[in-house]
């Protein structure tokens, strides 16, 4: 499933069948708290708390899973990343006993690096993101060699979207499901499992300001990379670029939000605090789209969201930027001043 073929519901009722034994069904939570301020039922479906910390295990699962039905699993395993993907694929790998080298940055998180190896992964660092994206290409071209991507593959795509098909399995009456955009192969699986499990529901993005090449591209209606690499506190949103095979499900979402580093850092502390749960700025950003969305519809009956969380793997050095600023005298609310200030902050 590596062409432009569309990704179907049928693929990721598949792909859910193939990897229930190996991933966990995460539950989704919520805070009272949370949904006094906001005047909604905000449902968080808890991605943090799966294996590895983080979605990317139900794609790279499926890769090989389903190249395991059909008597094709490789030799060896390649993937460049830095983060969650890296992981996925190493534990992956190791699940079906085929070793797997990550290619990286030499400015790879430490902690990333270690868990990376720990699952049995060799860790090879270049002096930058663009020799490691070279090197990788090369390994691929051995033979029985697979290179594993990060979100442009439809059986990475029908992966990530078995976290929305969980929720929405179990919950009824969703008015609006909303996640991370990086590469958009979360983003995409959520939109396909939504459209069939919960039609009358919409469907949003939300990207780092600092990281908008999702966005640009949606505006113009063609893919258009960064123009340099971004710096933010969403580094899992922070991709050069989305894919020719999830662009088109981007075009079918019904917002897309971009959201400022204050606000980024907004979120992830009042998420954290009232949740309870370790969460990373990537997904705690997509709070910020929701807000948005519920006061540009000034819905009159109190809607139901789903707010995909889509991990937890945060370095110390992001934390303490991340809690720089103490954001929790602010609570949260959807008063229009207090978006219009985030807009102008984005402006």
């Amino acid at each position: 499933m590596t062409t432009k073929t569309p990704v179907t519901f049928q693929h990721i009722a598949d792909a859910h069948k193939r990897i229930a034994s190996i991933i966990s069904n995460t539950p989704i939570v919520e805070s009272s708290l949370l949904n006094k301020w906001l005047g909604h039922r905000i449902l968080f479906k808890a991605e943090c708390l799966q294996k590895t910390g983080a979605f990317k295990m139900r794609g790279a699962c499926n890769v090989l899973a389903h190249l395991s039905e059909l008597g094709q699993l490789p030799k060896r395993i390649v993937a460049n990343s830095s983060g969650n993907h890296a992981q996925a694929v190493a534990f992956a790998a190791a699940h079906f006993n085929i070793p797997a080298t990550i290619f990286t940055a030499s400015n790879v998180s430490v902690v990333k690096a270690a868990a990376t190896e720990y699952y049995g992964a060799e860790v090879l660092k270049f002096p930058t993101r663009l020799q490691a994206d070279a090197a990788v290409a090369e390994a691929a071209k051995e033979e029985g060699t697979l290179w594993i991507p990060p979100y442009n593959h439809n059986d990475i795509i029908a992966g990530q979207g078995t976290a929305a098909y969980e929720a929405l399995q179990e919950l009824q009456n969703v008015d609006l499901v909303a996640a991370p955009c990086g590469g958009g192969g979360l983003l995409s699986g959520s939109l396909i499992a939504t459209r069939e499990l919960a039609p009358h529901a919409k469907v949003i993005g939300a990207e780092p300001l600092m990281a908008n090449d999702a966005a640009r591209s949606l505006r113009l209606g063609k893919i258009v990379g960064l123009e340099k690499p971004a710096v933010t506190f969403a580094d899992g949103a922070a991709t050069p670029m989305v894919g020719e095979l999830t662009f088109p499900y981007l075009q079918q979402t019904d917002g897309f939000y971009e959201v400022d580093e204050n606000r980024i850092a907004y979120w992830t502390q009042w998420l954290q605090h009232l949740l309870k749960l370790h969460i990373e700025p990537t997904c705690a950003m997509t709070m910020e789209a929701v807000v948005q969305w519920l006061i540009e519809q000034k819905p009159s009956e109190p809607q139901t969201v789903l707010v995909l969380i889509s991990g937890g793997n945060i370095a110390e050095t992001m934390m303490r930027a991340v809690w720089q600023e103490d954001h929790l005298q602010t609570l949260p609310s959807l008063n229009v001043s207090t978006a219009q200030e985030a807009q102008n902050l984005a402006s």
